[in-house]
């Protein structure tokens, strides 16, 4: 059972969102504060080596070439240094080494307006916009089998941050077209990614563009932006010469964000710096799907493989432990959420993780497009 269509029953007699935890637990993240984490050498990283060969075309509209090539995937545990949050990453662990082919990846995460081409030409209709059915909740009310999905909600008071439960909330109507809420819509934000997608909305948009949504080691590559073993998707330096470098959140949590970054909640695309590959927002702003299937023990199982690994795929099953019977993909790059109250899964070898058909207003997705045989 979904995560959306547990929240959903949870309505039945229980506390709104209740159903939601591991979900949350998984993508609910992230920021550093604005203090600096100086360089610092790490042997388990080798030199990422990019491949020479140029763009073998042009590039399709709005996407970038990356030329692949064989580098080291996976972070370093951060806590213990500034900004590093209490989360180990051992679901990131061992750094290893993968070579991955040259592709072409979407500058930017598919924003509202490119989804509503999708959806003009195809009348697609999103999970979040589907009714859960009766079925699968014997004993559920009419009233509550209603079409919703996972919005944030500050408090308005501090609260303790081992509750989730109280800052997020299924609310009815909520998706793509109104992201906050039936009261919100999509004026002004039509250059804001398109949040509120499954894993499956994504799939569908992918397919109607000629594109596919990337692997992890693809996403990383990409996000790596051919540097080595850096902390972020930019450098080691959390804000390099003053310059705010992601959408992230700045404050309070979860009370409020105050906006230090010039944005509060979600941004338009490419507000900041692109990455050395030309890809905008690969750290904050909406998380992104990834195609691999989620497990924790997936980079030990590649290591135990020794060598390096090619093009991986990611597993065949899904498995996590904290909801051993959900199935989960990938979630890659963090959210305007980020704080280091929780984690800082904004950091580039970090991993996310989310049940197929749960969206929220922090998740979107970003295509690739494979090079053309030669």
């Amino acid at each position: 059972m979904s995560e959306r269509l547990k929240t959903a029953a949870l309505l039945v007699g229980l506390a709104a969102g209740a159903g939601l935890a591991g979900w949350i637990v998984a993508s609910v993240f992230y920021r550093g504060r604005p203090t600096e984490l100086p360089p610092r050498p790490d042997a388990s990283f080798a030199l990422t080596v990019a491949n020479g060969r140029p763009a073998p075309s042009k590039a399709p509209e709005g996407m970038v070439w990356i030329p692949g090539g064989e580098f080291s995937m996976g972070s370093d545990d951060p806590r213990g240094t500034l900004c590093g949050g209490p989360d180990a990453m051992n679901d990131a662990r061992p750094i290893h080494r993968v070579d991955v082919d040259g592709f072409w990846m979407d500058a930017t995460e598919v924003t509202n307006e490119q989804f509503k081409e999708f959806v003009d030409a195809t009348g697609y209709v999103t999970i979040a916009e589907k009714a859960p059915l009766a079925e699968d909740y014997p004993g559920a009310t009419p009233e509550n089998l209603v079409a919703g999905s996972v919005v944030f909600t500050p408090t308005d008071h501090p609260v303790p941050l081992d509750n989730h439960y109280q800052w997020w909330s299924y609310v009815k109507g909520a998706n793509w077209r109104h992201p906050l809420g039936p009261d919100s819509d999509l004026a002004g934000r039509e250059n804001h990614p398109v949040v509120h997608v499954g894993y499956e909305d994504a799939v569908a948009y992918a397919t109607w563009a000629g594109k596919r949504l990337p692997t992890e080691a693809e996403w990383e590559f990409a996000a790596r932006g051919g540097l080595t073993g850096q902390v972020y998707s930019w450098g080691n330096e959390f804000k390099p010469n003053g310059q705010w470098m992601a959408n992230i959140y700045h404050g309070p949590f979860p009370i409020t964000d105050t906006g230090d970054d010039g944005f509060v909640g979600v941004a338009p695309v490419a507000q900041f710096p692109p990455n050395g590959y030309g890809l905008f927002d690969v750290a904050g702003n909406v998380w992104e799907w990834c195609s691999d299937w989620y497990r924790p023990e997936t980079y030990a199982i590649l290591a135990l493989g020794g060598g390096v690994a090619r093009n991986p795929l990611g597993p065949d099953t899904s498995f996590d432990p904290s909801e051993p019977h959900e199935k989960k993909r990938v979630h890659r790059g963090g959210s305007f959420l980020c704080t280091d109250l929780y984690c800082t899964r904004y950091m580039v070898g970090t991993r996310g993780k989310g049940e197929v058909s749960t969206g929220s207003n922090h998740l979107g997705f970003r295509c690739v497009k494979s090079a053309a045989p030669r």
